[in-house]
């Protein structure tokens, strides 16, 4: 039965994932990560722990299914995927298994594991309701500026489930669960129905396994300043300038 199925799963898959609080002061901010490798590398959204990042007081940790706190670094993030790395000490930790998302089709079932509004070790399941989804991430008190190339699903998804595990019937992670749509209140805070987005683990793991190798991804770069235009026919960009030394300027 399904119900077996999704079980399974998620006994195996609740222990590779964490919640990760942030404390800044008086400021808190909680979301989740997912263990990506034996030596404590802990995949996250950067605005999860982006509040944390130039500042020396503040103190990010990992929770544990099991109730373990540890502290966790900053090992390196991307504003422009919303993807951040942390590493914590921790002996054997449980590992997720990776998977590949573009083998995902519209329809497949998937299962989002994470901690929903602080209430960790959530599991929640759903479908694929669409993939190579644009969607624009940014600000709301961070440093994200991404565009991200969405898999969407109906899974349940409410802010705390950011960085958390999207995963197929296999158990493997195939999305990062980054943001919802709402039409709850303007502050994002409202829950979602059926709209949720995750960023694909081919694009995460590519810049997981740069962030741990040199701190930073590195991206490409135009050089040009551009804005959406419309003539209510077409839409198109519209190069505002060129930036100087830049690729465009050279060509």
């Amino acid at each position: 039965s399904s119900k077996g199925t999704t079980a399974a799963v998620a006994k195996r898959v609740v222990p590779a994932v964490v919640s990760v609080e942030v404390r800044l002061g008086a400021q808190g901010g909680s979301g989740s990560g997912v263990v990506i490798d034996g030596n404590g590398y802990v995949l996250t959204n950067n605005h999860v722990v982006s509040m944390a990042s130039d500042s020396p007081n503040a103190q990010v940790a990992a929770v544990f299914h099991d109730g373990t706190r540890a502290p966790a670094r900053i090992v390196g993030r991307d504003v422009k995927t919303d993807l951040a790395v942390l590493k914590v000490e921790v002996s054997t930790p449980t590992v997720a298994q990776l998977g590949d998302s573009h083998d995902l089709s519209v329809g497949d079932d998937v299962i989002a594991i994470g901690s929903p509004l602080g209430l960790a070790g959530t599991v929640t399941t759903g479908i694929v309701s669409s993939v190579h989804r644009p969607v624009r991430l940014a600000g709301e008190g961070t440093d994200t500026n991404a565009v991200i190339d969405a898999i969407q699903t109906d899974a349940a998804i409410n802010p705390g489930n950011s960085g958390g595990a999207l995963v197929d019937a296999n158990g493997a992670v195939v999305g990062i669960n980054s943001a919802i749509r709402t039409l709850g209140s303007t502050s994002g805070e409202g829950g979602s129905i059926g709209l949720g987005f995750a960023i694909p683990i081919d694009d995460a793991r590519r810049i997981a396994q740069e962030l741990i190798r040199t701190g930073r991804a590195q991206h490409a770069d135009l050089g040009v300043n551009a804005k959406s235009v419309s003539d209510g026919l077409a839409d198109g960009a519209q190069v505002q300038n060129v930036r100087d030394g830049s690729p465009a300027a050279a060509a």
